[in-house]
């Protein structure tokens, strides 16, 4: 009887990823279908029916850029979905649309002024999708030879051959190649991608060849085709980051662990001008796109005139996010 729980134990294991767990974290949109007539129980939505097509009606118009540059204010009792339906929103926009949500109170700090709260929870709201090419080597793996030294200590050597239907190379391999090879568990059969910058391995999958090769595979087992053409191929490389981090990278020294500790203090405004030109640039290039994200703001009711000329200001911006505010005060049905 002990084997079998054994194994059941390690099956479970393998299928199991870890996930933070929040409040909202299980919301995957607004739970509209074609016509954008709410479900009952849809994408972590429940209830709240007319307020979620209201919300979709919106969401259309922000897809079709006829929203820009507005505000949204949802009004409701505490706890009737006023955060889930701005979440719904942003996880209908893409799953790398940005989504910054914060408090009213949280705009008065003695760390910094409330505009720069505001400007840097702005900032947060706004992706650049940066495109870049990278040069890959990617092929088949034919053979690996890993050459360990008879004593047991020093440095391994080896050979990798690498073969595309056109053509096949012989890579001599270094200590660090061996590593990064060993901990992604190549072997031959394997089609793989390197990165010739940074020497990231990535594993696509097994060949097609190579599918008759055992009689019984793991249902994680992916099998593509051989490459094609040469070797060496320029791939085109998307990474989306928001202008806040840009923001704080190049604000100081030690900007990147600042995004760690989250002391990031007040930013220089010419700091901040120097990257909207840079970004600018880059859309003229075709190298960036700006990605609109979404800024909710519970708790409206706390600021002041001040925030709210700051946020009319800002709303005129181009790059300007979604805002969406929250209130509990006044009558609602």
């Amino acid at each position: 009887m002990d084997a079998p729980s054994t194994a059941q134990v390690q099956q479970v294991r393998e299928i199991t990823r870890i996930e933070r767990i929040g409040a909202h974290s299980h919301i995957r949109g607004l739970g509209l279908n074609d016509s954008l007539e709410a479900r009952a129980v849809s994408q972590g939505m429940v209830g709240q029916l007319k307020a979620r097509r209201a919300a979709g009606l919106i969401l259309e118009m922000i897809k079709e850029g006829k929203i820009a540059g507005r505000a949204l204010l949802i009004a409701g009792q505490p706890g009737t979905g006023k955060t889930a339906i701005a979440m719904g929103i942003a996880q209908a926009l893409g799953s790398d649309t940005p989504f910054t949500a914060m408090s009213g109170s949280e705009i008065f700090s003695l760390e910094m002024s409330k505009t720069e709260a505001l400007t840097q929870a702005f900032r947060r709201s706004i992706g650049v999708r940066i495109k870049e090419e990278a040069e890959f080597i990617e092929g088949e793996v034919v053979e690996i030879q890993i050459d360990r030294p008879a004593t047991g200590t020093g440095a391994k050597i080896g050979k990798m051959t690498l073969k595309t239907t056109e053509m096949e190379t012989i890579y001599d391999l270094g200590q660090k190649m061996i590593e990064a090879l060993t901990k992604e568990k190549v072997q031959a059969g394997d089609v793989i991608a390197i990165d010739k910058a940074s020497g990231k391995i990535s594993r696509l999958g097994r060949s097609f060849t190579r599918a008759k090769d055992y009689d019984a595979m793991g249902p994680q087992t992916k099998f593509v085709q051989c490459p094609e053409g040469e070797l060496q191929k320029r791939k085109e490389v998307v990474h989306t980051v928001t202008l806040h981090e840009i923001d704080v990278i190049n604000s100081r020294s030690q900007g990147f662990l600042a995004l760690f500790s989250g002391d990031t203090g007040e930013i220089k405004s010419e700091v901040r001008e120097q990257i909207n030109d840079k970004v600018a640039e880059w859309r003229e290039e075709g190298k960036a796109e700006i990605v609109p994200g979404v800024l909710f703001i519970d708790e409206v009711h706390m600021l002041d005139i001040e925030c709210f000329s700051f946020l009319n200001r800002a709303l005129e911006s181009d790059m300007a996010p979604i805002l969406i505010m929250a209130t509990n005060r006044g009558i609602t049905k």
